[in-house]
């Protein structure tokens, strides 16, 4: 898997949890981005792309990013 189909899973998790099937996702976005990204639906998004790529985050790594490519990073290293 490279970091465009990780990304592409990234976006249709974001659109499905925030029921926004236009959401225009990218490396740069971030909870401030999109309407709706509170803590709460942080936890959802962590929990989902857990799931969907099979993976756990320690919280530690979780602190540090600053963006959805980061976390596309993050998620290749631990697949």
């Amino acid at each position: 898997m490279d970091k465009a189909q990780v990304m592409e899973k990234q976006t249709q998790i974001l659109r499905d949890i925030f029921d926004s099937p236009a959401l225009e996702v990218t490396e740069e976005t971030s909870a401030n981005d999109v309407d709706g990204w509170d803590s709460i639906t942080h936890m959802q998004v962590i929990a989902t792309l857990e799931k969907e790529f099979k993976i756990r985050f320690a919280l530690g790594e979780l602190q540090s990013l600053k963006n959805v490519g980061e976390m596309a990073n993050l998620i290749l290293k631990k697949i």
